[in-house]
């Protein structure tokens, strides 16, 4: 079977049941797939997320192989963000709106930028960064 090849942003939340409500609800996300741990059902061992035909997977915060091997920090671990994610849109201010209205921290509001296009930056309640624009740099 060929492989689809895809970038998938991967981010671990302390909370992350309500990291996925969270998303859902102010940046319109939807439930594709979420595992809980059989033990504990607060701790979600992997989600995906879908947006636009695009995912994010998320799990909550866990000592695994992987994180230590890859020395892997969410935003507070590490004091601040160490990547954030662009998500291209067509209403950036409606999108800006319904963000603001779920919590969302808007530090930079909708802005024309000089490139092109119109965007704004958003943090969500464990410190991860998200900017969402109109500007798509693939449309050529």
């Amino acid at each position: 079977m060929p492989v689809r090849p895809a970038l998938i942003p991967v981010l671990r939340y302390a909370d992350a049941p309500a990291a996925i409500d969270f998303l859902c609800s102010a940046f319109g996300f939807t439930r594709h797939a979420v595992y809980a741990n059989p033990e504990d059902p607060d701790r979600i061992d992997h989600a995906e997320l879908a947006w636009n035909g695009y995912l994010v997977m998320l799990s909550t915060v866990a000592d695994t192989p992987f994180v230590r091997a890859s020395r892997t920090r969410t935003a507070a671990e590490a004091g601040g963000v160490t990547q954030s994610l662009y998500l291209v849109i067509d209403d950036v201010d409606g999108h800006a709106a319904t963000a603001a209205a779920a919590g969302a921290d808007i530090f930079l509001p909708p802005e024309d930028q000089p490139y092109g296009g119109r965007s704004y930056s958003a943090r969500d309640p464990e410190g991860n960064v998200w900017t969402f624009g109109s500007y798509d740099p693939a449309a050529g």
